[in-house]
């Protein structure tokens, strides 16, 4: 009889182990990623950039945890462009339809592009957008009442919970992966942009049925005594409550992080706060002190810790890298009446900068930006030069993706504080138009036209010379130094014509020498 050997209870649980486990150290799961995107939040709106008159304690704490960049940027000084630009890594000007879309334009990005979401879905996550869109939808002729595409999904998101352009346009409905959300068939949509439908009211017709009176620009269909840009004709059931869309959209991130936190995932979470109409829920109006553009900021505010804080809750801080920035610089009075003017106070959006929304001056692409990962990221303040465009080579190094870039820039190490050697050039758009920022100087070129957008009152930067600031020296743009500085200035444009190459924009612009 053969004796019975007893193995330890230890030993046999060890083997079991390396049996079971086939993850290493370098095949750990990759971090969920987080884009949280504001519209049209200006550098000095944030406490961390300089607010002192306006509250936000939880941007501040992303920024005070992670990475704080001094010379963060949007690709452009308007919307649609930077939407483009981030979710494709790709300069907006290369697209000649890269510009301020119509609610009824066709999807801006070709379904055959590589995009963050395309990219990340092939690195196993689970995407989706939420918020709002503004990259066209369809191929510009959509049947709102039916599945529309192409659109988010078909460029890489599994989950889309979006409005189709901005708050201020219609359609003024939710469209969930193609759908418009609670649309009764036997209420079509129609939506034309050229004309009103027979016997709808208008906010030019009819203000006595407006409870937001519009300034320029917002004056076709009534949506909630709302005026809006664009007619409609329906889909009464699927309007939303523009006092609930920020929650709507919040809800929506929360319960995506919650169905897929076993899996990594990235979302894109674009807010539509503090673009036009100002709407915050009852919960913030009188919040700032500042009418409802202040409200709208508090409001953001809050939705972005409240996500934060599902992350905390289920544990995935930790496992999260979380971006934070806006489309584009601030803008006052964006085509209605909402005090936004006359509660401003000592309040700067703009911060020390020049300029704004629709801008070339700084203030119109220069953003708050902060990259947060608690454990990963060092906190600290960065004066590194990054672009959003840059999001696509990052993260595409983050999670060993090979994909070919030629504007996005890998700054993962930059993100991860863990070197301050950002980009050396970047060109900034505004409504067609280019400049360039090389180092600490900032060169504009020469564009006829009016100074000043009256109905925003903003500055936009045309001038018939050149224009040349340090920034170093006159963050603020105010010294010219381009008569003399005529070295700084040749080379400058030498980089500029070099990254442009035959994209210049064909707009009254004069010859560059």
């Amino acid at each position: 009889m053969k004796k019975l050997i007893r193995t330890p209870l230890i030993f046999i649980l060890m083997a079991m182990y390396s049996c079971q486990s086939t993850e290493t150290p370098s095949q750990e799961r990759l971090p969920n990623i987080v884009v949280i995107y504001a519209d049209d939040l200006g550098y000095g709106d944030v406490g961390a950039y300089g607010a002192t008159e306006i509250k936000t304690p939880n941007i501040d704490r992303l920024a005070m945890g992670g990475q704080r960049f001094t010379d963060g940027y949007a690709s452009s000084a308007t919307c649609s462009p930077s939407r483009y630009a981030l979710l494709t890594g790709t300069y907006p000007w290369r697209n000649e339809n890269a510009k301020i879309l119509a609610g009824t334009a066709p999807l801006l990005i070709d379904t055959a592009q590589m995009t963050l979401a395309k990219m990340l879905r092939a690195q196993g996550y689970s995407t989706a957008v939420i918020g709002k869109w503004h990259l066209g939808l369809g191929n510009g002729d959509v049947n709102w009442n039916e599945h529309i595409a192409p659109g988010p999904n078909e460029v890489g998101f599994d989950y889309a919970f979006i409005m189709s352009a901005t708050q201020d346009r219609v359609p003024t409905v939710y469209i969930k992966n193609g759908r418009v959300v609670n649309l009764d068939p036997s209420d079509p949509i129609m939506v034309d942009y050229n004309q009103n439908f027979e016997g709808e009211p208008t906010g030019l017709d009819n203000p006595e049925l407006t409870t937001l009176k519009w300034h320029h620009g917002h004056n076709n269909s009534i949506v909630n005594g709302i005026p809006r840009i664009g007619f409609m004709k329906g889909g009464e059931s699927a309007k939303w409550n523009d006092e609930e869309m920020a929650d709507t959209f919040l809800n929506e991130a929360k319960k995506f992080v919650n169905e897929h936190q076993d899996r990594p995932f990235f979302l894109y979470y674009a807010l539509q706060q503090p673009h036009v109409p100002r709407t915050p829920h009852t919960r913030f109006q009188g919040a700032s002190g500042m009418g409802p553009r202040g409200d709208a900021i508090v409001e953001a505010d809050w939705c972005l810790g409240e996500l934060v804080k599902t992350l905390e809750d289920l544990g995935l801080a930790e496992h999260t890298m979380i971006i934070f920035s806006s489309d584009n610089g601030p803008v006052l009075n964006d085509g209605y009446y909402d005090d936004a003017i006359e509660k401003l106070g000592k309040h700067t959006p703009s911060g020390p900068l020049r300029g704004g929304k629709y801008s070339l001056f700084q203030a119109g692409t220069r953003v708050p930006f902060i990259s947060y990962w608690p454990g990963n990221i060092e906190p600290g303040v960065s004066n590194a030069l990054i672009s959003q465009m840059d999001l696509m080579a990052s993260f595409a190094s983050l999670t060993k993706a090979n994909i070919d870039a030629t504007d996005s820039k890998n700054m993962l190490d930059v993100l991860m504080g863990k070197s301050d050697a950002g980009r050396e050039a970047l060109i900034l758009e505004a409504t067609s138009r280019t400049a360039l920022r090389k180092g600490n100087w900032m060169m504009i070129p020469p564009y006829i036209g009016p100074a000043i957008v009256h109905d925003v009152n903003i500055e936009i930067g045309n001038d018939q010379q050149y224009q040349l600031y340090n920034l170093e020296e006159d963050i603020g743009e105010q010294h010219n130094l381009a008569a003399s500085d005529s070295a700084m200035l040749k080379d400058m444009i030498a980089t500029y014509k070099e990254i442009i190459g035959d994209n210049q924009p064909e707009i009254e612009q004069l010859e560059l020498k």
